[in-house]
């Protein structure tokens, strides 16, 4: 079985598809001047556009991993999450409070996807 790697550097790889599973690495926004909201908005179009790469899409997430810099903040992320995710179609998911990479990073999402 063939192992398709994307956005590939010696740490990591942003997206890694395998045996039907599209794997995408934890994503962040960009713009770290927004708002949680706008961060978390920024992060689930970067990962629409890789599950979109993988030939998949986010009506087949399985899984997903939150982490929050600030739990208080949770209601926001989750106003924005659940206005992304089609209804009927919330993967097993996990949100966790964390220190992130950088202390102006809000918001990293982590997604593992059916591909067919």
């Amino acid at each position: 079985m063939s192992i398709q790697r994307s956005g590939t550097n010696k740490r990591l790889s942003k997206l890694v598809v395998h045996r039907g599973l599209a794997y995408l690495a934890g994503q962040v926004a960009d713009d770290l001047n927004g708002s949680l909201e706008s961060q978390t908005r920024e992060t689930l179009a970067k990962i629409d556009a890789l599950l979109t790469e993988a030939g998949t899409d986010k009506t087949r997430i399985l899984s997903a991993q939150i982490w929050l810099a600030d739990m208080a903040e949770a209601a926001k992320m989750n106003a924005v999450w659940e206005s992304w995710m089609p209804e009927g179609h919330a993967p097993a998911r996990a949100t966790v409070g964390a220190p992130l990479a950088s202390s102006r990073h809000l918001v990293e999402i982590k997604v593992v996807a059916a591909v067919d």
